[in-house]
């Protein structure tokens, strides 16, 4: 683990809080340096183009400065062009903001896991202009709307976040007999162990049941197949959550909620 010293670096605002009168609490999420929180002194005072800056999926050019938790914001300048997102994709890019917060350990870089951050944020932001003046919400983690244009972007990085964590999901070969992975048979993926072959067993704990074409569509990141998108999701959130080690996610609670007004008569 490496401290944030002073940048320049690329980054993002993952989440941003108020802090005494007229300042910022950043929590940035950058290439080099990995995540850490700064002070954006007087950022609540900004007017227009410097105030939309500091926001979610703004790509940034950044520099700081100081030595201890919290660093001081020296310059915060946009890197390219930043369309905000919408709808089911600004959902999306908060259920991914939520998930760096909650899973990567401060001042760890993980230049891997930003490039993918970076590409989901652009394949999100494509998605929201082309739902502009389309009513309704496009599908949000865990599943809100239609269509679920979104979810092949959660799924890859998803993916990205486990392996760069560590929990590198194996996809190919059945761990039981190391064989390949037959798209013809359906499988049990083991939390921690990875996909045995079904024995036509009952439902387990543990596990989730995929067929084999949905592990090998996952290995080649193809999710144009719905049951291979569903089954992905169920793998995800099986992986993830043991992650989260029983902390809540407000953007599923959120999504819960808006569903059940959906629903509502």
């Amino acid at each position: 683990m490496t401290s944030a010293a002073p940048g320049p670096d690329r980054g993002f605002v993952l989440h941003a809080y108020p802090y005494r009168e007229t300042s910022l609490l950043l929590q940035l999420w950058t290439r080099g340096h990995g995540r850490f929180a700064a002070v954006a002194k007087g950022a609540k005072r900004a007017k227009g183009a410097a105030k939309a800056l500091l926001l979610p999926f703004v790509p940034l050019d950044l520099s700081w400065f100081g030595r201890g938790e919290v660093k001081t914001l020296k310059l915060a300048e946009p890197n390219g062009l930043a369309l905000p997102l919408s709808g089911g994709a600004l959902m999306a890019g908060f259920y991914v903001n939520e998930l760096l917060l909650k899973l990567i350990h401060r001042d760890d870089p993980h230049e891997g896991l930003w490039d993918a951050y970076a590409g989901a944020v652009e394949s999100l932001r494509a998605l929201s202009l082309r739902a502009l003046g389309v009513p309704g919400l496009v599908a949000a983690e865990p599943g809100l709307g239609e269509p679920r244009a979104v979810e092949p972007v959660l799924r890859r990085f998803e993916l990205a976040m486990l392996r760069e964590l560590g929990y590198a999901a194996e996809l190919g070969r059945d761990m039981s007999t190391g064989e390949a992975i037959d798209p013809a048979r359906d499988y049990w993926y083991v939390a921690e162990r990875g996909p045995v072959a079904w024995d036509g067993g009952p439902a387990r704990g543990d596990a989730v049941k995929l067929r084999g074409l949905t592990l090998i569509h996952l290995e080649r990141g193809e999710f144009d197949d719905p049951l291979t998108a569903s089954q992905a999701k169920s793998l995800m959130r099986m992986l993830i959550n043991r992650c989260l080690n029983g902390q809540e996610l407000a953007t599923r609670a959120l999504v819960r909620d808006l569903q059940r007004l959906e629903d509502a008569p």
